[in-house]
């Protein structure tokens, strides 16, 4: 309808937007109230609801607001079929933050970026997804914008400058460790803060039931196991060449698929749902947004990683700030698998 009235026009009736955009009248209703609140609608005794003169110079915004409401009545839209179907509203809503988590990833250029953005890199994790849509609240007018490069590849951005927060969960198994000792070798001498997001359950995902019994790491190299991996870099993929290494009776070249790689957990669990693979190795909460089993392996912890400097800087600080607060636990607690009961607590390197 944008741009197809002037000044002056009568608006058409809700049952007429109605038929033509085969919706509900509450869909259209909204839509209207919605011009009006921005000036770009008033109702007249007796001529109906008009367009104002303000149109013209609105016109961006009055297209803005239809546009958000057409998105509106394509959802309503989706749900409906959803509920018809059988799925409740929290099925529904898991359903879309993974579909969400799953675009975030894919492609994060397309996010309209604000004045104040935080860029993070480094392994995939489903919370600092979904704190995308709390950025608002923590940082008003910040945005968080997430890159998944693995754990070794945010570190190595922020070590070039090329992002402002990396994400890691590096088990060193010499020192039986996490993300410290590889911090100390990718930015030597260099005044680092790490704080806590969460400890998260790292195990095999596999088919509700678990079909194939599978316990433990060298189950994977049974004939007949199709095995789906994360990519090289991850701190998943670190953390099983390492076990790997320590098992010499269980080579790689023995896994089928373990050359088959994924960027996200998120996506080896969906692997696992359809079939096309029998057992991943990602976190937990995966496997159940996902209705899958889940054998539990390891306990890891995954650290925010920030330059000092930058980390006293808002928007960073703030974010990082409310890390330590308690709607931060309770927001980790959220996520199946993950422990809050570090969350938020920090170091500085060199101490």
């Amino acid at each position: 309808m944008a741009g197809e009235l002037k000044p002056g026009d009568r608006l058409p009736s809700v049952r007429q937007m109605c038929d033509r955009w085969n919706c509900t009248p509450g869909t259209v209703q909204r839509a209207y109230n919605e011009l009006a609140r921005h000036g770009l609608l008033t109702s007249r005794a007796g001529r109906g609801t008009l367009v104002t003169g303000t149109v013209a110079s609105g016109d961006v915004q009055a297209r803005a607001v239809l546009r958000r409401a057409g998105l509106v009545h394509r959802s309503e839209g989706f749900l409906l079929e959803a509920l018809t179907a059988g799925y409740d509203l929290s099925e529904i809503q898991q359903a879309l933050e993974l579909a969400l988590d799953h675009w975030r990833v894919q492609d994060v250029s397309r996010e309209t970026r604000p004045a104040a953005v935080i860029r993070f890199a480094g392994s995939h994790d489903m919370a600092v997804n979904a704190l995308v849509a709390r950025m608002g609240e923590i940082a008003p007018g910040a945005a968080l914008q997430v890159s998944t490069t693995g754990s070794l590849g945010g570190l190595m951005a922020l070590a070039e400058g090329r992002a402002d927060l990396a994400g890691s969960h590096l088990w060193d198994a010499e020192s039986d460790r996490y993300n410290l000792p590889f911090i100390q070798r990718l930015l030597p001498g260099k005044e680092v803060q790490v704080v806590t997001l969460a400890h998260r359950r790292l195990g095999l995902i596999v088919p509700p039931g678990n079909p194939l019994n599978l316990r433990q790491v060298a189950d994977l190299a049974r004939p007949g196991v199709r095995f789906i991996n994360r990519q090289s870099g991850s701190g998943t993929r670190v953390w099983l060449d390492a076990v790997l290494a320590r098992q010499p009776k269980v080579p790689s070249g023995r896994i089928a698929g373990y050359s088959v790689e994924r960027s996200t957990h998120s996506e080896v669990a969906r692997a696992v749902a359809e079939g096309t693979a029998d057992v991943g190795l990602g976190l937990e909460t995966a496997a159940v947004a996902y209705g899958l089993d889940f054998v539990f392996l390891t306990r890891e912890r995954y650290d925010l990683v920030a330059l000092a400097e930058t980390a006293r800087q808002e928007p960073l600080r703030l974010l990082l700030d409310w890390l330590a607060v308690p709607a931060a636990k309770q927001f980790i607690a959220n996520f199946a698998g993950y422990e809050n009961t570090e969350t938020g607590s920090r170091i500085t390197l060199p101490s």
